[in-house]
């Protein structure tokens, strides 16, 4: 595996897709392979405290942090080889510091794998995730499948109300959807919308 050595591996895609599941697979391969490796999570994502708790009930052990330089000065002190950044669009600060930051530590022959939502609920993309995509060494696109129909999904859709980009959560939160279904599911909440603003007019 050394052919991996200062390589950046991004596992992308909708919720329910596998890519934490992915970077386990990676990481647990850097390990067998007698790599010093550590694991990274945003503090924002609570679930699990020091773990991160997969969908399959499964779970990593993960240092939490806020911020990419917190990721570097933990580099350079403990001299990790292999490092995995999960939900890396969560972490803080602009998309420009966090690439910058992870350059940073691949120049420095250190391995990067992170694995993080493309899009959000909207369909919008993840600025740090599309930043990261082109310079990557690696990119896997995971699908899940979707809930309507069976077929690969393309974005999360959130099934409860709010307008915040940042809602943690898993299958009581959100729901992986294809692009038909996704566009079907939206036009009848905007419908609803509808349909309720003008039953506060009448009233």
């Amino acid at each position: 595996m050394h052919q991996y050595k200062g390589k950046l591996i991004i596992h992308t895609g909708s919720m329910f897709s596998g890519k934490t599941s992915s970077l386990k697979k990676d990481l647990n391969r850097f390990k067998i392979a007698n790599y010093k490796v550590e694991t990274y999570k945003p503090c924002v994502d609570t679930r699990g405290g020091d773990k991160i708790t997969l969908h399959d009930e499964s779970f990593m052990d993960a240092c939490g942090v806020k911020e990419i330089s917190e990721i570097i000065s933990d580099v350079e002190a403990n001299k990790y080889e292999v490092i995995g950044i999960d939900e890396v669009q969560f972490l803080q600060g602009t998309s420009e510091e966090i690439k910058d930051g992870i350059t940073e530590i691949l120049n420095k022959g250190v391995t990067v794998v992170t694995a993080g939502l493309d899009m959000d609920y909207n369909g919008v993309a993840f600025e740090i995730v599309k930043e990261l995509m082109p310079v990557a060494d690696y990119v896997n696109k995971h699908h899940a499948v979707c809930t309507m129909c069976g077929t690969d999904a393309w974005v999360s859709h959130r099934k409860v109300k709010g307008d915040a980009r940042v809602l943690i959560g898993a299958q009581g939160e959100y729901e992986p959807l294809c692009r038909s279904c996704y566009n079907k599911v939206k036009k009848e909440e905007a419908l609803e919308v509808n349909k309720n603003q003008i039953k506060l007019e009448i009233v």
